[in-house]
Parts: C-alpha cells; sequence; structure tokens
C-alpha cells in the first residue's frame, strides 16, 4: 500500500529472506464482529484465504458481508517462514498480502464468497492492483480441498467470460490449495474499523460475477 513499486517476479526459496521460527501473535478476537480470529472453527465454519492487493480494503469488504464469522490478515503462498510486514513489502519472501475469510455455511456459501472475491478487484493486472505494484499484491484464491479449487477455476471461467465480453483482458489470478497462512501484526488486524479514514484500494471492473453460475 502507500503506492509501493516492489519487484515483479516472485524469488525462488533459495533467494527467499531467512525469515524466523518465531509466529506474529494475533490478538484474541475480531474487533467488529467479537469473533476469534483463529481456529479451530465451529463445524459450521469454512474458510478461505483470499489476495486482492492491500489487505485492508479487502478485509473490510468480507467482514461486511452476511454469514461472514471473522476475518484476518496476513501473508501467504510465499516461501519465508513467519515474515514481517517490511519484509514481505520488499518483494523477497515470496508472500501475498492476504485475507483470511471464516465464513459460516448454513448462512452463505462458497460461490457467494467467490462472488464478491471477483467483483470487488481488478484480476487481470498480474503483480499489482491499482497504483500498488509488486508481488505482494497479486491475485489469488487459496482453497482447503482440491474440489474447492476446481469450484474456484470454474468461477474463474465464469468470470472471464463475462470480462471478455466487456472487453477486458486476460485474468491473472492464481488459484491454489493454501499452504501456509502467516498472520500480519496486530496494527494491521481490521485496520480500517480503527482508522476510518485510511488508505483503501480496493476497487474492482465493474463488471457482475453471475454466482448462479459458480
Amino acid at each position: 500500500m502507500f503506492f509501493r513499486s516492489r519487484p515483479a517476479v516472485i524469488p525462488s526459496p533459495e533467494q527467499a529472506l531467512p525469515g524466523r521460527e518465531q509466529a506474529i501473535a494475533p490478538p484474541a478476537r475480531h474487533v467488529v464482529t467479537g469473533n476469534p480470529l483463529v481456529g479451530p472453527w465451529p463445524d459450521k465454519i469454512d474458510t478461505f484465504v483470499v489476495g486482492m492487493g492491500c489487505f485492508w480494503g479487502a478485509e473490510r469488504k468480507f467482514w461486511q458481508e452476511v454469514g461472514v464469522y471473522s476475518t484476518a490478515v496476513g501473508y501467504a503462498a510465499g516461501h519465508t517462514p513467519n515474515p514481517s510486514y517490511e519484509e514481505v513489502c520488499s518483494g523477497r519472501t515470496g508472500h501475498n498480502e492476504v485475507v483470511l475469510v471464516a465464513f459460516d455455511t448454513t448462512v452463505t456459501s462458497l460461490a457467494k464468497m467467490l462472488q464478491v472475491f471477483w467483483e470487488n478487484h481488478n484480476p487481470t493486472q498480474g503483480m499489482r492492483q491499482g497504483n500498488d505494484a509488486g508481488t505482494q499484491y497479486r491475485s489469488g484464491i487459496y482453497l482447503n480441498t482440491p474440489e474447492q479449487v476446481a469450484q474456484a477455476q470454474a468461477s474463474k471461467a465464469v468470470y472471464q467470460a463475462q470480462l471478455a465480453e466487456a472487453g477486458l483482458g486476460e485474468i491473472t489470478t492464481e488459484v491454489l490449495l493454501a499452504g501456509g497462512f502467516y498472520y500480519a501484526e496486530e496494527y494491521h488486524q481490521q485496520y480500517l474499523q480503527k482508522n476510518p479514514n485510511g488508505y483503501c484500494g480496493i476497487g474492482g471492473t465493474g463488471v457482475s460475477c453471475p454466482i448462479g453460475a459458480l
């Protein structure tokens, strides 16, 4: 965020920063929902992780959705264990700025969560989102099962057709099984609730994603 420009190539594991053994400890409770930020989750709760550019605005977008139980910001899809924010922003960890979304499957669905994801950022921009450039701002979906990966890939194809009809480019979103998720520092969690006038780079293409086809 803050319009940084960083390397546009993800480093190899050998090139990545070494990181550390000690994890960042997140706060116990979400400042908006009051629910935990860390599992184990109740049986009705499922999770997925998304990268949509700056994680501050992306997190707010999800906690505002009906059926979302909790959210947390962090780092994923990289190499460095337990990275700091500064390390991720250097472009030398391979991580993406992401949001962990825990949602109530009796109220909402993965399909609805994917619709929120697609409609609230521009997934065609590669290693950037708007004015924020760097590998940590890439579009990504990180899921728990192969079946969820297949559902996300199908939603990607649906939304690609909508974008093509609108004259927009190819989706660059990575769709992967989730690996490690590292919680970001406490001051980043629910940042825009604590700082209502803080920077928010979230913004979509204006093209809707038909949930019925997901």
